[in-house]
């Protein structure tokens, strides 16, 4: 398992575009993607859960991954979150 705490940087914060943009590439891995904010845990390939968190830029959140892609499915999920545009 692999587990990294960022920051969102998107211009946005998680608004619906760009909840279904990483829903979307969360389920291109085989691995299990979670988000996890303050005390909430979700399945970063629900957009329904995603859409829950309600994240905006500056949220600080812990992605984890487990499974046989984890390693590649942190680095493209972080890269997302992490670019200062939306």
């Amino acid at each position: 398992m692999t587990k990294r705490e960022i920051t969102i940087r998107l211009n946005n914060g998680l608004e619906t575009r760009p909840v279904a943009l990483l829903v979307q590439m969360a389920s291109q891995f085989r691995s299990d993607v979670y988000v996890e904010s303050e005390n909430r845990r979700v399945n970063a390939k629900s957009i329904m859960g995603m859409m829950t968190l309600g994240l905006d830029t500056g949220a600080e959140v812990v992605i984890s991954a487990n499974g046989e892609d984890e390693q590649e499915a942190m680095e493209r999920i972080e890269a997302y979150l992490t670019k200062s545009v939306s």
